[in-house]
């Protein structure tokens, strides 16, 4: 792995100034670099973060990845990760006017992870640095308590997708009680001398570091500051939340427990919440990219498209774009392109918005010849666009915007599967090509994890209690013994899980004909034990 030479860094920059000609905003700092199929292998298990903490499954996955690539050696174009500079990596089999169609690609990437409000809790941290820091912290922990450190890291990423990260980005939009200068009245003046006991050489010192920082950057040395403060005093936020009364943790297992779990607060396993912090930040950090896979990939391929047309350097290599563009944007028709959906979705909202499409007089327009020959030619459909890349996730986007139209357009269509039973093999065919099935089938393939709460009233130092809140998917049975068993571990006693599990049965009245019913049922751990109830 290695830096861009000189000359490609030439060309990168200029593909960054016709992008902020053409709209788009981001900062004007970048790393790329030159990997391997091999670097590509070796990072992906960690999200492409070099420096992120070590782990054995990271291990398995890159053995895992050389024995895929043997069997299907493929590679990937780029890869760009949200950090302060964003880095971007390039397989380094790229030809040369390849890089360019991909350098737009990476900065429509860059522009959304800088502007989207879903990524707002990062756009002020340097990931890659505390990363660094974590994976430090994680390796002097193991120098010292060995295995133990890894029995944790599994534990706590079994939930690292049950947590607060909808709270956060709230908390971030609407500071209820307290502003930030409550925050850092409270850092120096409470916590560092009544809970952190710090010396005193020590608060003048940080005292004189926020200064510094606020003086040279402002608002943002407020973020800057605090950032830092998480990783010397990872402890910090949970005691400014109860301070401040916004202590709204029965979502947030992982907080929860780092908050309330008699097993931690013994002076012995406190070093356990260090280790959970990192797992929970790191979720956090990663949130908002599973949420908008379409968003992104969409907004990147609208901009690679539209730039790299655009540049004379793509003389002589009109075919070639054309041939690897539609393998990357060409709609699936069975499975699910993000890059595909997401580019037409966005072309079909701007023309949808620059002919006055969006409004409500077009809504409620019921004849089909006035529908298509409607146009008030607007012209607002960049802005549009630019808007929907801002404030929206890839839920909203799909949920708002795929409609008859859309369907119709694109030639979209569900895809159904049965067994042929006279040649005996699965063939598939058309099963729907009504616009509410296509979305909700797009909806179906979004990330989700499980609505899982505290129930406060019922848990105590003896008894976590755990409610699933059923939203028509039950939990996979084969993970619940695995998970609560970590569980009991971190909370130090038992644990019990209310959840509603899905049941095949035969209908009694039509002997042939199966139906699904639901039960509720209560999973108990206790001492590495799982038993079963029906409630």
């Amino acid at each position: 792995m290695y830096l861009i030479d000189q000359n490609a860094k030439q060309i990168m920059e200029g593909c960054k100034a016709k992008a902020k000609a053409a709209g788009l905003d981001f900062f004007n700092e970048t790393l790329e670099y030159i990997v391997t199929n091999r670097d590509m292998i070796n990072l992906s298990p960690k999200v492409m973060i070099p420096t992120l903490y070590d782990y054995w499954v990271h291990d398995v996955e890159v053995l895992q990845g050389e024995g895929k690539y043997k069997l299907y050696p493929a590679n990937p174009y780029e890869t760009v990760i949200n950090s302060r500079p964003a880095i971007s990596f390039y397989n380094d089999n790229n030809p040369d006017w390849l890089n360019i169609m991909i350098f737009y690609h990476v900065i429509g990437h860059i522009d959304f992870f800088q502007n989207n409000i879903l990524f707002e809790h990062t756009w002020n941290d340097d990931f890659v640095g505390v990363a660094l820091s974590d994976k430090r912290l994680i390796e002097s922990l193991r120098n010292k308590y060995s295995r133990w450190v890894d029995y944790i890291i599994e534990f706590s990423r079994s939930i690292d997708n049950i947590t607060g990260y909808f709270n956060l980005l709230s908390r971030l939009s609407y500071p209820h009680n307290m502003d930030a200068d409550d925050k850092t009245m409270y850092f120096f003046n409470t916590f560092l001398q009544d809970i952190a006991k710090a010396p005193m050489a020590e608060i003048y010192n940080l005292k004189e570091a926020y200064n510094s920082l606020l003086d040279s950057n402002g608002d943002v040395g407020k973020s800057m500051f605090f950032s830092d403060v998480k990783i010397k005093y990872p402890e910090f936020e949970s005691y400014f939340s109860k301070y401040s009364g916004r202590d709204q943790n029965d979502d947030d297992i992982l907080k929860f427990l780092q908050d309330n779990s008699p097993f931690l607060k013994k002076d012995e396993n406190k070093w356990m919440k260090q280790v959970m912090t990192i797992i929970r930040n790191t979720a956090m950090y990663f949130a908002p990219q599973i949420r908008t896979k379409i968003l992104n990939e969409g907004w990147a391929s609208y901009w690679h498209d539209k730039l790299f047309i655009a540049d004379k350097r793509i003389k002589g290599h009109e075919v070639d774009y054309a041939r690897i563009n539609a393998g990357v944007t060409s709609i699936s028709r069975i499975g699910l392109n993000p890059y595909a959906i997401g580019l037409r979705l966005y072309q079909h909202i701007e023309h949808l918005a620059e002919k006055g499409k969006l409004s409500w007089d077009y809504q409620i327009l019921n004849n089909e010849e006035q529908r298509e020959i409607y146009n008030k030619r607007t012209g607002k459909g960049k802005n549009t666009i630019f808007d929907i890349r801002k404030n929206f996730s890839d839920f909203g986007f799909i949920n708002t915007f795929v409609d008859q139209d859309f369907v119709n357009t694109y030639n979209l269509f569900v895809v159904g599967k049965r067994l042929n039973e006279e040649s005996g093999v699965f063939e598939y065919y058309i099963k729907s090509r009504k616009a509410e099935d296509y979305k909700q089938m797009l909806l179906d393939s979004l990330y989700h994890p499980p609505l899982i709460k505290i129930s406060k009233d019922k848990t105590d130092e003896k008894n976590l209690f755990l409610v699933h809140h059923f939203e028509g998917k039950q939990l996979v049975k084969d993970f619940i013994p695995d998970v609560l068993t970590g569980l009991e571990f971190l909370w130090g006693n038992q644990v019990q899980l209310e959840t509603t599990e899905i049941l095949r049965t035969k209908d009694e009245k039509n002997p042939g004909q199966i139906r699904f019913i639901q039960r509720k049922v209560l999973y108990t751990c206790r001492n590495k034990q799982i038993s079963k109830s029906e409630i």
